[in-house]
């Protein structure tokens, strides 16, 4: 049985959201070929798990951070229209 060269996954400490959603691109079309083993399959799927759900905590941080910036230009442009103290 020949195996499909493969990207090494990036370390943890050196992933990006890019990195990873490019290596779970590549886990899909290894598992949607056929020519992985049964403990091959294992291996894909549990590293693509693990790299979806990086994926999703790197989107919830970039929401959080967006929803954030929203916060403090909505704040921006009320002060200027708040009424004066009495």
């Amino acid at each position: 049985m020949s195996e499909t060269p493969m990207s090494e996954t990036p370390s943890p400490s050196t992933r990006t959201y890019e990195s990873a959603v490019s290596r779970v691109e590549e886990i899909i079309r290894r598992l949607d070929s056929g020519d992985a083993g049964l403990r091959e399959t294992l291996d894909l799927v549990r590293e693509g798990r693990e790299l979806v759900e990086y994926c999703a905590g790197e989107l919830d941080a970039v929401s959080q951070g967006l929803e954030e910036l929203r916060l403090e230009e909505l704040v921006a442009r009320l002060e200027p229209t708040a009424p004066a103290s009495r």
